[in-house]
This record gives C-alpha cells, structure tokens and sequence, in this order.
C-alpha cells in the first residue's frame, strides 16, 4: 500500500502498515503535517530479543495535542525489532498506560506514538559560549523582539469561556491560545486524568512517581540554533537574551513570560530590578571606599600606631613562644582597617537599609503592573490537587487501619474527594516526621558550630605553632586568617550540597499535601540552614571573636595551654571584611557560576558517553533528523526555581547584612548578576526542557524572606558600628576625654596596663630578644592599671563606652525603622496608573456585558428577523467581538497576549 495513503484508526496509524516516510514539514506537528504538538510524555519499553548483554531499552514518547490517542507503530518494514512477551511488571505498566491514554482521549486530546531507540543522539551544534562579536555601545538596549515595541496600549480582556464564545476576537483557532497557554490546558488535563488500574492514580505526576511513564514535558518552539532565516520565540529568546553577548540589553519579559509563563517571568523580572538596584548601592559603595583611601593619611589614630617613636610594648600573644612585640608592627593593619572602618560606613549603612526597603517596595509596584498587563489581577488560586506520596501515605493508612474494604472505599471515591477525616492525615500521622525534622534541623545546625569551633581551634593551634618557628613568627596572623577563610568556604560550599538534600528528604518525610506546600516547607528548611552554614564563621568574627580573651594573667584558655583568640590590633573589622569578601566571592564564583555551567556540560557528556557505550540499534527513520521531543527529551529535567531564587536571597544578606564592614559587596554582586541573568537565561533557553507554564500573582514566599532579611539588616548592623567597628569608642574619647577634641591620644586611650611580673608561672616569654626590660606590657582593653586600688578591673571608661554603645544600636536602630516606614508609606504598592485602568477595566467590561446582554434580547424580540437572519446575527456577533479592542486602555505597558485571560 503507498505509504502516503495509510489508513487511519481513530487517529492510530493502522498497526499492520508500516510507518508513513512523507516528508516531514514540521518537527512541532503530528505526521499529518496539520495538528501542533503540545506535550510529551516519556515512558520505557523492552525490546524483542534483547538478552541480558546484548539490545538495550529503548523509550517510546507520546506526543500530545487536543484530541485522541495513537498506537505503537508495529509492523513487518525493514528493520523493524519484534516485540517479545513483557513480564508481569512491564505488562501491568502498559494496561496502565493505555488506560490513561484512552482516558486522555475521553477528555478531547489527541495522541500519537513514536516509537525511538534509546541511543538517539541530539542534532545540531553546541550553542556557543559567548559571543563572536559583542555590538557596539552605541547600539539600542532594547533588544529587538515584538514584545518591545512602543506599543502603550492593553487590549481588553476577560477570563476564557465556552459559554461566552461569542464575546472573543477568535480569528484563527490554532493561534487563538499561544504554545504556553496551549501546555498549560494539555497539562491541566493530564493532571487530572485518572487511572483506576493504577489504584485510582490522579494525574500523571503519579503515574511518573510510579514509573509508569518516564517524563512528561511541553515542547519546545523548535531549536535555537537552526540555520536559516526561520524564526520561532525560542530562537528569539536565544538570539535576543540567552547569550553573554547581549548583557548590556534590557531583558524582553513580556516574551520570557509568553514562552516559560508567570511564574519564571517574574522571577527574571524580580532578578533583572534587583540588578539594576545594585548599580547605585555599587557607586555609593565605591565612594566610601574611596573616602577611606583618601583620608587614610589623615587618620589620626592609625598615625599613632604607625609612629615608632610612641613604642607601645604589648604582652605576648601567646605563652611561652611568643615574646613582647611593638605596635607600630601592625602599622599596615591599622592603615588597612580604616578603609573600611570610618565615618562614611555608618552613613553607607543607613543608605542600604532605606535601599533594601525601596527596593522591595518598587518590587511590588513592579509585581503589580505586571500583574495587570499579564491579566493576573483577578487571578484565584487554583485548586491544588494532592501530591503521589500524599495518596500513598493515605492508601497506606486506609490499609492498616480498615484492610482491603477501606481501599475499595479510597478506589470507589475520586482522588479529589478526600475531605473526610478519614482520609486525611492527622498531625498524630505526621508526628514522626515533624519529630525527625526538629531532630535533624538542631542535628544540622550544632553540626554547623562544631566545624566553626573546629575552625577555631585550627587557629589557635596553627598560630601556636606557627609562633614557635622566627621565619614563620612574622606572618603568623596573615597565614592563619587566610587559610581558615579558605578552610571555611570549602566547608561551607560541601555542607550547602548537603543541605539542599537533607531539607528535600526532611520534606518528603512530612508528606506536604500539595505541590505548593512542599514548595513553601522546602524553601524554609533549605533557606534556614544554609543561613546558618553562610553566615556563622562572619558572625563568630564578628560578635565574638576577641570578647571572651580575659586578660594577661587571666586567660581563657580553650585547651591546655592554647588561650582563645584575639582580635588584631585594629579591631575585628579588618579581619571580618576578608572574610565576607572570600566567602562571597567564593560562592559566586565557584557555586553559583562554575557549578551551573560545568555540571550540567559534564551531566551532558556523562550521557553522551553512556549512550556510545551501551550497545543496540539506532532507528534509521531518526537518526539522520530527530524529531523535536527527542531533542527534548535528551535535555535536563526542569527542577523548579528554588536554587535559583536561593543564591540570590543568600547574596542579598551578603549586600545588606554585613555591608558596614564591607561597602563594596554590591559591586562584587552586581558583576556576578550580570552574569547570573545571562546564565540562567541560556539554561532555561539551551540546556533545560520547557517548564510547565505556571500562573502566579506574585514570588510567594521569596517576597517575606527579603523583608525579614531587609529587617534583621538593620540589626545586625547597627551591631556592627557599635560593637565590631571603633566608631563609638572614638566618639566618646572625642567628646568625652580628649584635652582639644580631637582624636590625639586615643591608641593610648585603649591600652591598659599589665604588670609583667604577675604574669603566671610557665607563661612568661622563654628566651625573649626584646630590646629593652620590661616592666609593664600593654593590652587592648578599658581595665584599672596595676597601681589602682581595684587593679584590673573594668574602669568607668568601659562603662562609658559599654552605655554609648548600647544607646547607638537603640537610636539606629529605631531612626533606620522609621525612615524604612517612612519610604514605605510615601511608595504606594499599587501605581496610581494602574489603579485607575483597573476600575476603568472593569467598568468597561461591565458596560461591554450590558450592551451584548440587550442586543441578544433585542434579537430576541425580533422572531422573524431571527428565522430569516441567522447568518447576520452570526456576523454581528463576530462584529461585537471584534469591537472590544477598539475600547483600549490608556496607557500602561505593552499588549498582553493573555493565556488564561483572553483578548475580548
């Protein structure tokens, strides 16, 4: 029979006819070159005759419009593999999965198999890494897509409906719903579809837990790298974003959302604002930075400590080894803390936190206006349907508590109609999980301290050793912070790895209900210990360091012989500053960017090699041009948006947080998001399958995070001026003890006195060189000199600067509040624009309905003109939805190609 003429089943080729060979005018369609493909599923078949060694598993990928089901291609052509008996599993799987199919086919779509090795290898050449030539500067920013047109006006618009055909401007039905819209009705469906050989499976997430199927994804508009002048929006988006060449360009939203939906739209919008706040932050940052270089050498205290004529004899830093030492040694030190430690830091801290409010808020006035040019104002929430495990953890309580009756009653009864108690699980059904997550949580998190302490004890005894070599003595300080930064963000880029894991199988164990309720859990478990994993060893130097030294003659001593750590002659602020920048820089560069393009290329490779080793056939119908789901289907699993918003909210805290001690932490991070936008978008673009399109109104519970981030900034730095930095002692030495109210005198104002001969026994510098005898030895400290009735005990100056300490934190901390209440209040979360578009929306739409309401009772009045009219009647139905258009809003941002809301 010729093969351009096979007769057609109910949408199946006939199985007895070999497969059509007409040449194929579409990758995206079925093979009658007429119906689009709109979704994929995956599944595993065994071939005949393929022995233990020899033939290999091959897949087999439905591809799905709106319509009915198709059969496996079987027959006698050349080449073809018999199919030998399957055993009871594979049997049981493929009665599930025809179920389900014909089910599918019950619910309107239309199926078709295709039949492919499992070797088939992705066509095409590697997309290209940067690109060739980066155009000039004097070249637009916007980039070159439809969506960036000048066009200011918004076509009316109202939720989809059957019932109100008449209502919409349907031109052309194929291109009436776009392929994201198109995705998101096939995947509804599939969602919904049951299978009753599958224990009344809901939904093919299930059937995909219970290896029924494989995957399960929409298709993408075609390659991105094709030869020719063909364009699709993947293409687009490629050519247009998805390259590093690009970088200088604003990113095209409106087209990132037609084409990955909401959900990934307002993340990249969320990202490409946060960028562009980071480029002020980045400039007042540099200026106090270059505040600091420029008044270096006018500081007066960092003069003294380099002056050798001043001669400051300290204590030993540690028993035994260590001799007394001058501190003009640490003349470099104290130089160095001043770029960091001055009077700008404390304004740049205050300017962060009214940034990191203003930031939010024009986010939500962003989010916002979005969310009215994408028709998301009037969004509901849409019913969530339960998740596999959850139905497993509920088959399986039925089971223990009733036996096989409460089963059949669960198989009898819709998945969906679980609102009884007795299908639900109680908190008594949970309880083991909720105890293992509160267990495993206070686990992880004493586990996080114990390597910080770990770290701690590295210094002290590295320094201990270290002191006892005279070539090695001299850099002793450098060489201890610099390799337990490095030790510390090895540790911390293993452990974040391990977290990610731990908090995804805490979850798991806690059998959430929905999709978005494991979402939510996940991200708070995740996000809470890789805060703590982060950010302990910078808040350990920076509260904690140097405060529980005790004094000379009174250490405190972690192990025999190794006194705790102090800080360095300038204060710990120098040394914080270098730990915040390595781990910053360190995660950016090796986590966020060298893991995202080096894993995935190595997952690639690992595949590939896979598929050259394992031995079998390849189809000879695909292997010259594979089909587009196969290019798919060779693709990364789209994972969600959790890691993505993670390195972004963890980097936020490096901004806002520390920033006192680190001004130009928004310009490290503005130079990583320039990349980061770049590389998640060719992700998304390149190496990813097509993620489901996901309506959503807003970023969840990302938005509370960086509030509570945003708040909890506030605090740590006002702690951070008081307690870390030597702002306030220098404040109130200024005002309250200099003789001429400057800063004259005040090193010697920070140094007690200790009488050396009340040094203990054993602890005294063995074969000190020092150059002259010494009496009494310095220390950093507010304590009553040897010669006082109360000898060393604290002098009222600490107390004085233990009070100004404590009053600052209070003023700062309730001026920074109310200045962000302020910003708050004088930022409306709605733009008064859109506001108004939205009443005006409404009124229109409601006079719309009138008038469409009275001229159907017009026409209904009208008998005879309805028998002799129809026709007419039609055209002016068709005329009214037309019509809507016409009445635009006023301005506002670009056309809304509506998924959910269509153009009325």
């Amino acid at each position: 029979m010729d093969p351009e003429h096979l007769p057609v089943i109910n949408n199946y080729l006939d199985a007895n006819e070999p497969p059509s060979s007409e040449a194929r005018l579409s990758r995206m369609h079925f093979h009658d070159n007429q119906r689009k493909v709109d979704y994929v599923l995956a599944y595993h078949y065994r071939k005949r005759g393929a022995h233990l060694g020899h033939g290999s598993p091959g897949h087999s990928l439905a591809v799905i419009s709106n319509g009915e089901t198709g059969k496996e291609r079987h027959g006698g052509g050349p080449g073809d593999v018999e199919l030998g008996p399957l055993d009871a599993l594979e049997e049981e799987r493929r009665e599930q999965r025809d179920e389900f199919e014909h089910n599918l086919m019950a619910a309107g779509l239309e199926l078709e198999k295709d039949l492919e090795m499992y070797e088939i290898k992705a066509g095409g050449s590697i997309a290209k890494k940067f690109s060739a030539i980066l155009q000039t500067l004097s070249s637009p920013l916007q980039p070159r897509v439809p969506e960036h047109s000048n066009n200011r006006m918004k076509n009316l618009s109202y939720p989809f409906s059957r019932e109100k055909m008449y209502l919409y401007n349907i031109q052309e039905k194929d291109t009436f719903f776009d392929n994201a819209t198109r995705s998101r009705i096939v995947h509804e469906i599939l969602k919904r579809t049951a299978c009753s050989r599958a224990n009344n499976t809901m939904g093919i997430n299930s059937l995909i837990a219970n290896n029924i199927y494989e995957a399960a994804y929409p298709l993408h508009d075609g390659e991105y790298d094709s030869p020719g002048d063909d364009m699709n929006d993947r293409k687009l988006l490629y050519q247009e974003w998805a390259r590093y060449g690009v970088f200088y360009k604003f990113q095209p939203i409106d087209l990132i959302r037609k084409y990955f939906g909401e959900k990934i739209g307002l993340y990249f919008a969320w990202l490409g604002l946060y960028t562009s706040f980071l480029i002020p932050s980045s400039v007042i940052g540099v200026i106090v930075f270059l505040y600091g270089c420029a008044t270096i050498e006018e500081d007066i205290p960092s003069k003294e400590m380099c002056d050798h004529q001043n001669a400051f004899t300290m204590c030993p830093l540690c028993d035994k080894s260590c001799d007394y030492w001058n501190l003009s040694s640490a003349c470099g030190t104290a130089r160095a803390s001043h770029l960091f430690d001055n009077p700008a830091t404390v304004f740049f801290s205050i300017f962060m936190a009214l940034w990191a409010t203003m930031f939010l808020e024009n986010w939500k006035r962003l989010q916002m206006r979005l969310g009215y040019f994408w028709d998301l104002t009037g969004i509901e929430e849409e019913e969530e349907h339960s998740r596999p495990e959850y139905e497993t953890k509920v088959r399986e309580k039925l089971l223990k508590e009733s036996g096989k009756s409460a089963v059949q009653k669960l198989e009898a009864n819709s998945p969906e109609d679980d609102e009884d108690d007795e299908d639900k699980l109680t908190w008594k059904d949970r309880f083991p999980g909720y105890l293992m997550n509160f267990a495993s949580i206070l686990f992880m998190i004493a586990l996080t301290f114990s390597i910080v302490f770990g770290v701690i004890v590295y210094r002290i005894t590295t320094a201990a050793a270290l002191s006892l070599n005279k070539a090695t003595r001299s850099n002793v300080r450098v060489t201890v912070t610099a390799t337990a930064v490095i030790i510390n963000l090895v540790v911390i880029l293993i452990l974040d790895e391990i977290y990610g894991a731990v908090a995804k199988w805490l979850t798991k164990i806690e059998v959430p209900k929905t999709e978005q309720t494991f979402e939510e859990r996940l991200i708070l478990k995740a996000f809470l210990l890789k805060f703590v994993n982060a950010y302990s060893p910078i808040f350990y130097v920076a509260f904690f360091k140097g405060r529980f030294v005790g004094r000379p003659g009174s250490y405190v001593y972690v192990f025999d012989g190794y006194r705790m750590e102090e800080c360095a002659p300038g204060g710990c602020l120098m040394e914080l500053c270098i730990q915040l920048s390595i781990i910053m820089l360190g995660k950016q560069l090796i986590q966020n960017n060298i893991f995202e393009i080096g894993v995935p290329k190595l997952k690639k490779l690992f595949r590939k090699l896979k598929d050259e080793t394992e031995p079998g056939e390849s189809d000879p119908d695909h292997s010259k041009r594979p089909e587009q789901w196969d290019l798919d289907h060779s693709l990364e699993p789209y994972t969600g948006l959790t890691p993505e918003y993670m390195e972004m909210i963890i980097q936020f805290g490096f901004v806002t947080l520390f920033v006192a001690s680190f001004p130009l932490a928004p310009v490290f991070a503005l130079l990583n998001n320039v990349i980061e936008v770049r590389l998640d978008a060719k992700k998304f673009v390149t190496e990813l399958r097509r993620p489901d399109a996901v309506r959503t109104k807003d970023i969840g519970i990302w938005f509370d995070i960086l509030s509570g981030i945003g708040k909890f900034s506030v605090i740590i730095n006002a702690f951070v001026i008081a307690v870390t930095s030597d702002f306030i002692p220098r404040l109130v030495y200024q005002y309250s003890y200099s003789h001429n109210g400057t800063l004259h005198g005040f090193v010697n104002h920070t140094l007690s006195f200790f009488n050396v001969s009340q040094l203990k026994e054993g602890t005294q510098p063995e074969n000190s060189q020092f150059d002259q005898e010494v009496q009494f030895c310095r220390f950093k400290d507010y304590r009553e000199p040897p010669w006082a009735p109360n000898p060393y005990e604290f002098s009222k100056q600490y107390w004085s600067v233990l009070s100004a300490r404590l009053a600052f934190v209070i003023i700062f901390q309730n001026l920074v509040m109310f200045l962000s209440v302020l910003v708050d209040w004088m930022i409306p979360d709605i733009p008064t624009d859109i506001s108004d578009q939205i009443k005006k929306e409404k009124s229109l739409l409601v006079d719309f309905f009138l008038k469409e309401e009275h001229e159907k009772v017009k026409l209904a009045d009208e008998p005879a003109q309805r028998s002799q009219g129809g026709g007419d009647r039609s055209r002016r139905s068709r005329a009214a939805g037309s019509r809507a258009p016409s009445g635009r809003s006023q301005p506002g941002s670009i056309a809304s190609s509506g998924s959910q809301h269509t153009n009325v």
